[in-house]
């Protein structure tokens, strides 16, 4: 219920890439010339390209995103106090409404106002506890996220608002006066409630609460030993003889002659790769693997009392598996759905993929003089197959943050009208001077909301990109806080940081008065410096930028009443559809002419994309990974001897295409498995959707307002607040895919597959 809306972020981490750097071309090749310079757009790319270091400012600290609460490190303490004095105040007039007719049609508004009170300083402190450099804040942020959420777990159990919840929805009278969005968002209540085991006796209830929190606590060290450095592999001198990279590979033998001692070399360093994608000798390939793919006992017994956690969790509210607890809401609905999905998925990939690795043995066959069609190993596919860097579909001119940011805002013009502007931040504002601030100005209704950019690698940095949902829009002038309980007088101070927390960022709009969104981006981009001049992006990372920053366009528009249900406040199996469409933008070269410096959608050069011929190795990969976390989320978890690492070899030798390796465990740096648990074939299927929305609705013309409009209209408006196969039926013209059926799925995956026939060379 409640805690559904305190989730970290939506978060997407970039695989480990060989470094590209886009070939050089004169912009007049991709665009003519044929605007004046738009003085925004300038300043827009000098914001990133040229950042200037600010000066230290003799105004006192306004504080963080404009807040007063959050001037201090200690602010938090009094802001945590704050939050929580008016949730129970208000925890207590939604559940007084059962004797008191006109407060039960504000029940619904009421649980949502709660819902937003908690979250938006959870979620804000979600983001510190991952970018501030400052460890004092990140101690009060993660002080005041474990205090919050475990108050939300609390109410999330709450039999008080669950049965004045239940007279709502019951009460016809009531029901007809609430509008389709607000209908939905208290079924979504309703739903979490029963999740959560309401019905339960007391004594299973505080169960239910102290398993939630320790599922938190073994999250957080899940993540952070996913991220952990591995031991080293020892590779001999000897083994480094005929490395096919020229570079490192020559440094890397210098080394290890001038020292004459065995070279130590940690997984995931660029020595690693270097030697999985170069060294022809098998056995330092094998050992860079190993290293790379092995955990200690106790990693893997975080991972396992996580998973554990979670299946008790499930079986106390009712439900064989957290698998089924968790679908029950999202578009698949059921495990056996997935399940029917990635099997629809393996046996179209497999014979393609199996075909690749027969390219590859035939390599290795031709390389090593072997008999013929030797097995590839996990450490041969790099050798054989080097992964290919993303390449864009035609040659383009050194791309720099603020090029893409100007892009970026020329593609939101043309489909929506809007466009990114520069902002200026005030002392204390942002949590880092690298962070820089863009304002999203809509055409006809003017500002929508705020984008902070913290886009520059840093010690201490949490890693990967990310966007995070600092503050969720939703309609205010609605709010009935006239009827709020008030404090005794002692109190009436501490009352009212939280309320002027709560006020910031309220505006007029044409419907009404709402509060507008706030959201971050994280990446971790070079910073552009005098020496070097602006950062040049890699095509992956211009992937990557366009990948985040559909998801903050859909904290952007969407546009509901309440914030339970805005923005990227939606199923998991359909958050990820804004930003995967985004990447497919940049398979257009009519969207790259707004790469120039004077955009001319008229020039349309002819592409000349290609694929990695080993794609379908890393499709399938990903596939069994989608499946794994099923496994990993079945009733298998809670039976007495479960064994992730046998059950990961167990999968990879009953489906898999490459043999497992005895002695490694990778599934203890599979990350995923804590924000997406149960859901990781999302990507999957997300990617199946926005494809066809792609191809059927942007295609023909992808700049064209029409089809931007009709997007908008049809999808990023409702965020959560509508059902998501009814939100795609309509988009497509297809009402039938709103039953969210069996036969719904099978669709999906039949446009995956359609998805890989229609790519020349995809096979």
């Amino acid at each position: 219920m409640l805690a559904r809306n305190a989730t970290a972020a939506v978060k997407t981490s970039t695989r480990n890439i060989k470094r590209y750097r886009p070939r050089a071309l004169r912009i007049r090749s991709l665009a003519t010339a044929r605007h004046p310079p738009c003085p925004i757009e300038a300043e827009l790319v000098a914001l990133f390209d040229h950042p200037q270091n600010p000066s230290a400012s003799p105004l006192a600290p306004t504080g963080l995103f404009n807040q007063p609460a959050l001037a201090s490190p200690t602010s938090f303490h009094s802001l945590t106090h704050a939050t929580l004095l008016r949730a129970h105040l208000l925890t207590e007039r939604i559940v007084r409404a059962r004797g008191n007719r006109d407060e039960l049609f504000k029940v619904v508004k009421n649980l949502d106002r709660l819902s937003d009170l908690l979250c938006s300083v959870i979620d804000l402190a979600e983001l510190l506890r991952n970018a501030h450099p400052e460890p004092k804040w990140v101690e009060g942020a993660n002080d005041a996220y474990e205090r919050l959420c475990e108050y939300m777990n609390v109410l999330n159990t709450s039999t008080g608002l669950y049965d004045v919840l239940k007279d709502v929805l019951s009460d016809s009278e009531i029901t007809k006066t609430l509008s389709r969005e607000a209908y939905y968002t208290a079924l979504i209540f309703w739903r979490d409630f029963e999740k959560s085991g309401i019905n339960l006796p007391p004594e299973q209830r505080d169960r239910f609460v102290s398993l939630s929190s320790e599922i938190l606590s073994l999250g957080r060290q899940f993540l952070h030993e996913a991220q952990s450095s591995r031991p080293p592999a020892i590779i001999e001198p000897s083994e480094l003889e005929g490395l096919k990279d020229l570079g490192m590979g020559s440094r890397l033998r210098w080394q290890s002659r001038s020292t004459g001692r065995d070279l130590l070399v940690y997984p995931g360093s660029l020595q690693a790769q270097m030697i999985l994608r170069s060294a022809p000798a098998e056995e330092p390939r094998r050992k860079v693997y190993i290293a790379s793919n092995s955990s200690t006992p106790e990693q893997i017994e975080v991972l396992e009392a996580l998973l554990r956690a979670r299946g008790e969790l499930a079986q106390l509210v009712g439900s064989p598996s957290f698998a089924h607890m968790t679908l029950g809401d999202k578009m698949a609905k059921s495990p056996e759905n997935v399940k029917q999905f990635l099997e629809t998925l393996m046996d179209h990939t497999r014979p393609h993929a199996l075909k690749a690795l027969q390219t590859l043995s035939e390599r290795k066959q031709a390389h090593l003089n072997t008999p013929p069609s030797p097995t590839i190993q996990a450490w041969d596919r790099d050798y054989y197959c080097p992964p290919e860097p993303p390449a864009p579909p035609l040659p383009l001119p050194p791309l720099t943050i603020g090029t893409v940011m100007r892009a970026l805002s020329r593609l939101f013009s043309h489909l929506y009208g809007v466009t990114l502007r520069p902002a200026d931040t005030a002392p204390g504002e942002v949590w880092h001077a690298d962070v820089r601030k863009l304002e999203v100005v809509d055409e006809s209704d003017g500002l929508l909301g705020w984008i902070y950019a913290d886009l520059f690698a840093r010690r201490g940095k949490a890693s990967g990109a990310a966007h995070y949902a600092v503050r969720c829009s939703r309609r205010v002038d609605d709010d009935d806080v006239a009827g709020d309980l008030r404090p005794t007088g002692e109190y009436e101070a501490l009352e009212g940081v939280s309320r002027e927390f709560e006020a910031r960022g309220h505006r007029r709009m044409r419907d009404g008065v709402f509060q507008l969104p706030a959201v971050a981006l994280l990446t971790e981009f070079a910073r552009p410096s005098i020496a070097r001049g602006p950062t040049v992006l890699e095509w992956h990372e211009v992937l990557t930028l366009y990948h985040e920053m559909g998801h903050a366009m859909h904290s952007m528009i969407g546009r509901t009443d309440y914030q339970n249900v805005s923005g990227t406040r939606c199923p998991t199996d359909f958050v990820e559809l804004p930003s995967i469409l985004m990447e497919h933008f940049l398979t257009s070269p009519t969207v790259l002419t707004l790469f120039g410096d004077h955009a001319d959608p008229s020039a349309r050069p002819a592409g000349n994309h290609h694929e990695d011929p080993c794609r379908n190795i890393d499709t399938y990969g990903q596939i069994l990974l989608a499946a794994l976390d099923q496994v990993y989320h079945s009733p298998a978890v809670t039976a007495p001897g479960f064994d992730s690492t046998a059950a990961l070899a167990r999968l990879h030798d009953q489906r898999g295409i490459i043999p497992y390796v005895p002695g490694t465990s990778w599934q203890t740096q599979f990350g995923h498995l804590f924000g997406y648990g149960a859901t990781y074939y999302a990507y999957l299927f997300d990617r199946a959707i926005a494809s066809r929305v792609w191809r059927q609705v942007f295609s023909p013309d992808p700049l064209s307002r029409e089809a931007g409009e009709r997007y908008k209209r049809e999808i990023l408006r409702f965020g959560g607040g509508e059902d998501p196969w009814a939100m795609l039926g309509n988009l497509l013209g297809q009402p039938q895919l709103a039953s969210g059926d069996e036969e719904a799925m099978r669709e999906v995956g039949r446009w995956r597959i359609e998805e890989d026939l229609a790519v020349p060379g995809r096979h």
